[in-house]
């Protein structure tokens, strides 16, 4: 089917993807936009995927201090290139993130980056809770999956809703960033401090 350069140019501005991949996807999604953002967001995880095994030693360190000075973040964002680390979109998504940890306060940047015994001690609390149900062992068990699921969701940095954008995970932010940039992007850690917190 012929693709109006119009919404070529409206699904360029939403993504920020190519134009050769906007009109593969109109097409693909016989001109439903909603649909070609889609098949572009799937595409753009899929990109992530592959380059996630790539070394990346690059990138930059931001920080973000909260109107009031009652709270700031210092984030360092990994990728491949120092060409990347200056490009505004990696630059931007550095800093929308260190603003997204200071308002949403995770502990930690993946759920491999928490104690093993304190994901056990969780999940105890969690069957205990699910026993007094007084249903069978099975399903007690899924119960406490799912709260711990629910629980990574909000303590861990990539899987949180991005608070600019909900119903995307940070990681899911990430991923799409990948797949528009080409390269392989980390957050590898994060420091958030709140005046008045004791200091670990």
């Amino acid at each position: 089917m012929d693709i109006d350069a119009g919404l070529v140019k409206r699904l360029r501005e939403a993504c920020g993807a190519g134009i050769m991949d906007c009109k593969m996807a109109l097409s693909e999604a016989q001109g439903d936009m909603d649909e070609a953002v889609k098949i572009l967001r799937k595409k753009g995880m899929a990109t992530a995927d592959k380059k996630s095994s790539r070394e990346a030693n690059e990138g930059m360190i931001d920080s973000y201090i909260h109107p009031g000075s009652k709270v700031g973040v210092l984030i360092e964002v990994n990728c491949e290139t120092d060409f990347v680390a200056r490009n505004d979109d990696f630059k931007t998504f550095v800093h929308d993130v260190a603003m997204h940890i200071a308002a949403a306060s995770p502990a930690w940047v993946s759920r491999q980056d928490i104690p093993e015994d304190m994901v056990a001690a969780e999940l105890e609390i969690y069957s205990a809770q699910a026993r007094q149900t007084g249903k069978p062992e099975p399903v007690i068990q899924k119960i406490a999956e799912g709260k711990l699921e629910k629980w990574y969701s909000t303590v861990v940095l990539l899987e949180q809703e991005f608070v600019k954008e909900p119903g995307k995970t940070v990681d899911e932010l990430r991923r799409e960033l990948v797949g528009k940039i080409g390269e392989n992007i980390e957050v590898r850690r994060f420091a958030r401090f709140r005046v008045g917190d004791e200091v670990a």
